[in-house]
């Protein structure tokens, strides 16, 4: 009785061990199997980086390769036996698959490896697949868009124009007869006046805010197509309004940290300048012009000021003819009046002011026009100055914190920078 209880009891006791360990096993494969997906998802991080900085065009950087399939392949161990295999279908947008493979439970490390020695039907692996679909996302596909209140006043006024369509611009450049109606103005603001417009506000383009917002515009203001406005009409055109906006707008990065110049005074064709700048880098941490001074950009530049930004009176920044100038700002506030800039190469894309999370105010005054773009997500922008009988132009696209427009202020929307300042997005993501 001894030997057969003792027996029943051992047998009990190995099927109950039996039992916990197959528990136990069953836990440690959900447990990989949930991880997959973690894995899978870290080489579509790696593939939507590499579509952000090469396009499409130029996927075979950074030790992408091209397989038979026309694909383009890349494939990375994360150290601890798990590894992903993606891939990039070069089509505009693309789509991305990325496999992550996570060992099974238990097996010796010897045992472990990727391509060759291993595939998603190996019982040494456990694997999951992803495939993400993308779409199109322009930094710049609203003419002017801002984190809250849009608030137009005087004879404030939008439009649009294609410097790369004959039919939409003159030379490359705007024509009030050939004017678009892309003029787009949106808010990610939510609640209440997100939009406020005066009477004499024209705006040939759609009005978007955050959920919520709403447009207060008075008397003659005006919202809708070329069509619309050629009416007569005021108010809002149907189904040029809608508050579904919500789109994320990243803080600028420093551009870079060494390796820069320090610009200084010089002559260009006999003229004196206060700063010439070339190609390159360049620091400052003071960049004051003003009454008649003046600085020449004759390269690729990129200019990261520090502590102060002014220009105003009769001084100017010049922008000649195929050179370009990205102007980083991380002062607290930044003011383009008097001459402003004179982008002589024609092309918004040429200039480029970047406010930095430090800079919460833009002020943009004066008689003179500007071409370029503003991307100076913390700061309030603020635009005056023109008459009825002398409008100033801005000739680009903006994105600001807020924005207050005032004055007889026409902003012109390149509709090239849309295409020009652009990423890929996901839209759709499916286990396969």
């Amino acid at each position: 009785m001894t030997l057969q209880t003792a027996t029943t009891i051992g047998i009990d006791m190995a099927s109950y061990l039996r039992l916990v360990s197959h528990q136990n096993l069953s836990v440690m494969r959900a447990q990989a199997w949930n991880a997959c997906i973690p894995v899978s998802e870290a080489g579509l991080e790696e593939a939507l980086t590499q579509i952000h900085y090469n396009g499409i065009t130029n996927l075979s950087a950074n030790g992408w390769a091209m397989g038979s399939d026309g694909l383009y392949h890349k494939e990375r161990s994360l150290g601890d036996g798990s590894y992903y295999q993606v891939s990039i279908e070069p089509v505009n947008p693309p789509v991305i698959v990325s496999a992550g493979y996570v060992p099974v439970p238990l097996t010796p490390s010897s045992q472990l490896g990727m391509s060759g020695s291993t595939s998603q039907s190996s019982p040494r692996y456990v694997a999951r697949r992803v495939r993400v679909n993308t779409t199109w996302k322009g930094t710049f596909s609203k003419a002017m868009l801002s984190k809250g209140t849009i608030a137009f006043s005087g004879s404030a006024r939008s439009d649009s124009f294609d410097p790369t369509d004959p039919a939409a611009s003159t030379n490359g450049r705007y024509d009030p007869a050939k004017a678009g109606d892309k003029g787009d103005v949106a808010s990610n603001g939510r609640g209440s006046k997100t939009f406020v417009g005066s009477s004499t506000v024209k705006i040939r383009g759609h009005l978007s805010t955050g959920p919520g917002g709403t447009a207060n515009l008075i008397g003659g203001a005006s919202v809708g197509s070329t069509a619309w406005h050629q009416a007569g009409n005021t108010g809002v055109q149907p189904g040029w309004f809608a508050d579904d906006m919500n789109i994320d707008i990243p803080d600028v990065q420093v551009p870079f940290t060494s390796g820069y110049f320090t610009p200084g005074s010089g002559t260009v064709a006999g003229t004196n300048y206060a700063y010439v700048i070339g190609s390159g880098n360049y620091k400052l941490s003071q960049f004051m012009l003003n009454m008649s001074q003046k600085a020449i950009v004759t390269g690729n530049a990129v200019l990261y000021v520090t502590d102060n930004m002014n220009v105003s009176g009769a001084a100017q920044i010049i922008v000649a003819p195929g050179a370009s100038l990205k102007l980083y700002n991380g002062a607290a506030s930044g003011s383009i009046s008097g001459n402003g800039v004179a982008n002589q190469t024609g092309s918004a894309a040429n200039f480029t002011y970047y406010g930095l999370p430090t800079n919460t105010r833009l002020d943009m005054s004066g008689t003179s026009g500007f071409i370029g773009v503003i991307y100076a997500p913390n700061a309030d922008l603020t635009m005056s100055g023109g008459t009825t009988s002398s409008f100033v132009d801005f000739t680009g696209a903006s994105v600001s914190k807020t924005v207050t427009m005032s004055g007889a202020r026409s902003f012109h929307y390149d509709e090239s920078l849309g295409r020009q300042f652009n990423s890929f997005v996901v839209t759709a993501w499916n286990e396969i």
